[in-house]
């Protein structure tokens, strides 16, 4: 009863956001826009100024939200909760990924045969992979 890449059932609940805090969400925003080649979407603000940026992921959005929380300690290995956004590639992809990455001060911190791992300006985790789940 699956269709499609990753096995999505028909009528099942698709991805729609996923929503990262930053105390800095216009300079979160841009690091994201230009290093996934996103478009964006929406600006909200409120009475302390820019609430957050939508970018467009292919129709799945990445909210970027102000928060005054501190922020957490960065996550090692497999934690509680969220730990890491992995982004789909393919090998020319990657390639063209790294070096933006690269370009855009945040270096690649480890590699395995199909996914290659940064952090982004808050210390969050993130990843691009070319790890194909159904063939």
């Amino acid at each position: 009863m699956t269709s499609g890449l990753g096995g999505a059932i028909a009528g099942a609940p698709s991805l729609h956001h996923v929503a990262v805090g930053t105390r800095d969400v216009e300079g979160l925003a841009r690091f994201y826009a230009q290093l996934l080649r996103a478009s964006e979407q929406k600006r909200h603000t409120d009475e302390a100024g820019l609430r957050s940026i939508w970018l467009d992921l292919s129709g799945v959005l990445l909210m970027i939200e102000r928060t005054e929380s501190p922020p957490p300690a960065p996550a090692q290995g497999v934690g509680l909760g969220a730990f890491l956004l992995a982004f789909r590639a393919d090998s020319s992809e990657r390639a063209a990924f790294e070096a933006r990455a690269d370009e855009l001060g945040a270096a690649i911190e480890d590699r395995s045969a199909f996914t290659s791992y940064l952090r982004d300006p808050d210390g969050n985790r993130i990843a691009v992979s070319e790890y194909r789940v159904s063939e």
